[in-house]
């Protein structure tokens, strides 16, 4: 069973998962000959460009119907050059890149202070000193782990695998993933949900897709050396056949987009139903040992995966597994075990997976880890230095007029009954915006760090996040949790509680400015408050009621009606092909790209709301709604490498950039108004073949 906590909160994030992506943040200098109005009435100038876009970026020469992601960023498209340590770099990498030496400032004065023992600032410290302490580590070996490796060696029966797995803080995976969440049916108490896991790639389909063919041999060769580090006679075979207990699970894993469905994934089973329905794997081993051996109830995600993954568990001889609990152990710690082991694991998940050339600056690294295990005694911190309260004060108005929109617009649905629309109606009006930072942090007073063990440390993390998260149970849902730090540049919808979340860190430039023309916040932060919104509304978060409550409170006719529209994006979507022989899922992508098609367009209604009848400002020659737009598609701007770009198109729920921004506007007739698209141009559809939803 899997120790880590996996989801505090089931979040639909904005960014891609791993590195978030970023942009250049100088400012620009070009500028435009055929000013009709200069943004000089403010205090302080923008930070990109006189009023919040960098026009310098820009590609004039591209026809913005042809290709407006290219229009608005096509110079910086064909000058940045990706810094070897990313896989991919853009608007979300310069924020990303601006919190890491915030917090880097933070830590550094927690590591330099003579703190009370056993306070955040001391813990903050020595975990992160003695992460950088590589010589020390290196000196260390493999003896940090020693006691682990030879409590995996002594198994002698699946029931002593399955205590192992068990158990917090070791190995790292598991046929049999866990998390606490709250109950989709029953939203005012948590539950354990058990899903599939068990995969060392990023998911099944590296191990049965031709796409990617030739991860396979690379993963078995480190399986080999990560074996080899541990001592093991025969590492060879015993990768082979740790790789092919991984490839039997992996053809049994249901497929991301399937995974999407809330409807296939919540299956409530008392334990006694759980034994009976997956007999196959020691439940009261497994459980009694992550500390759940009192839960009656659990929810099953992917239910005949786990029932096969059972059947799997129990026909693997016990050398295999300890093969494989070996092989996860020490891949899990790489990072705080020697610099063989860290960099045959950067050379695989890092180069060969994501095609990043270089591994990242030690300090960068420590302080991801230390956002990792302390997150919100660091985010406390980040907030009190870094987050003004007027950014607050001001996205809070924004908020209110991005609901504003929608309520106005969910009246006008043609394709919505009344009685849908009224229960769309209290369910907008129940959600709940976060803004900033949480209303309570968290206590780590049973976090145990020291200054000396960057092992331990990343052990102990692990078991305080696990026991953290099961203390929950059988208490009531605490609605002042968030499932992000504030230094976190992203933001999230949460269904069974139906609220949207923004960390400080996303409130910055291109994101949210607020000395930038209103027009750019609109297109920005309004149209991802809107997204955020919109996945309360997408396929799988419509399913949910103000209450969070999973259910159906849709007519049949209007659930009917949402599914042709949702349809006939996708159809939309499945045409695009990032990379030869990668096409986008649009069933993968389907909530992404409802929401952001959703969200723009809910923020250029409230834009429209906030001009209070009156025309917005030429600005360097372009109109209120050009510069809209155009801020939405620098918000996207992004170049990636293609591993990760092939990476993303198959485990990521998000569209590739490109799309995000030539895909949502072409299906918006103010879009083709503000720059003239017609029949000749590539991105043009015919009015009835363009999708709103929201």
């Amino acid at each position: 069973m899997k120790k880590y906590l996996l989801c505090g909160i089931a979040a639909i994030a904005l960014a891609a998962c791993g590195e978030q992506q970023t942009a250049s943040n100088t400012r620009d200098q070009q500028k435009s000959e055929n000013t009709t109005v200069k943004n000089s009435s403010q205090a302080t100038a923008p930070e990109l460009g006189d009023w919040g876009v960098k026009l310098a970026d820009m590609d004039t020469e591209a026809d913005p119907g042809d290709d407006f992601y290219r229009y608005v960023n096509g110079k910086w498209l064909d000058t940045f050059e990706i810094p070897e340590e990313f896989s991919s770099y853009g608007s979300f990498t310069v924020l990303f890149e601006r919190s890491e030496d915030r917090v880097k400032k933070i830590i550094e004065d927690a590591a330099s202070s003579s703190a009370a023992r056993g306070s955040n600032e001391q813990k903050i410290g020595d975990y992160y000193n003695a992460y950088l302490d590589v010589d020390a580590i290196n000196a260390a070996g493999f003896s940090p782990a020693a006691d682990d490796l030879a409590t995996i060696a002594s198994a002698q029966s699946h029931e002593d695998v399955a205590r192992i797995m068990g158990t917090p803080g070791m190995v790292g995976n598991s046929p049999f993933g866990a998390f606490v969440n709250v109950d989709s049916k029953r939203t005012d108490q948590y539950i354990i949900f058990l899903t599939q896991a068990g995969l060392g790639m990023p998911n099944r389909n590296y191990y049965v897709d031709d796409g990617f063919a030739d991860k396979r041999d690379p993963y078995r060769a480190y399986i080999t050396q990560v074996l080899g580090f541990a001592g093991m006679d025969d590492a060879a075979a015993k990768a082979q056949a740790v790789y092919d207990l991984e490839r039997q699970m992996a053809e049994v894993h249901w497929e991301p987009a399937k995974r999407r469905n809330r409807d296939l994934t919540y299956n409530l089973k008392t334990k006694a139903q759980l034994k009976a329905f997956a007999p196959e794997a020691p439940w009261d081993v497994l459980l009694e040992a992550a500390g759940l051996g009192d839960q009656e109830e659990f929810v099953i995600r992917e239910d005949d995966a786990i029932a096969t993954l059972a059947e799997i568990f129990a026909d693997t001889p016990v050398e295999t597994w300890k093969a494989y609990m070996t092989f996860h152990h020490l891949n899990t710690y790489s990072d705080v075990l020697p610099s063989e082991l860290d960099d045959a694991s950067f050379a695989f998940f890092g180069t060969a997976i994501r095609g990043t050339p270089k591994q990242r600056e030690r300090w960068k690294r420590g302080v991801a880890s230390i956002n990792g295990a302390m997150g919100e005694a660091v985010g406390q911190m980040y907030v009190e230095r870094h987050f003004p309260a007027a950014s607050k004060e001001q996205m809070q108005g924004l908020v209110a007029n991005l609901r504003t929109a929608l309520d106005e617009r969910l009246d006008t649905l043609p394709w919505m009954s009344d009685e849908t629309k009224e229960q769309a109606h209290e369910k907008l009006a129940k959600f709940t915006p976060k803004i900033g930072y949480p209303d309570k942090w968290r206590d780590y007073t049973n976090l145990e760090v020291t200054g000396s063990d960057a092992f331990a440390n990343s052990k102990q993390a692990a078991i305080y996040a696990w026991n953290w998260s099961i203390s929950r149970l059988g208490g009531p849902v605490d609605k002042t949790e968030w499932g992000m730090t504030p230094q976190r540049v992203n933001a999230y919808y949460s269904p069974p509680r139906n609220e949207i979340v923004f960390p400080a860190a996303i409130l910055q430039a291109p994101f949210f400015d607020p000395n930038a023309d209103p027009a750019v916040n609109y297109g920005g932060i309004g149209a991802v408050i809107g997204h955020e919104i919109g996945h309360g509304f997408d396929d799988q978060g419509r399913k949910s009621d103000g209450d969070g409550v999973l259910r159906d409170w849709w007519t049949s006719e209007d659930a009917s009606n949402f599914q042709e529209l949702a349809d006939a994006l996708g159809g939309q979507y499945a045409t695009y092909e990032p990379v030869d022989g990668f096409f986008v899922d649009p069933e993968l992508t389907m909530g992404e790209n409802i929401g952001d098609v959703g969200g723009l367009a809910m923020a250029y209604h409230a834009y429209k709301l906030s001009l209070n009848g009156e025309e917005a400002p030429v600005i360097d020659g372009f109109t209120g709604d050009q510069r809209f737009f155009m801020a939405w598609a620098q918000v996207w701007k992004r170049i990636v490498r293609e591993e990760a770009l092939k990476n993303q198109v198959k485990t990521d729920p998000h569209s590739p950039a490109q799309y995000r921004v030539n895909g949502v506007v072409r299906n918006m007739d103010a879009w083709y108004d503000a720059f003239n698209v017609t029949e000749g141009d590539d991105l043009y559809l015919p009015p009835e073949e363009r999708v709103q939803i929201w």
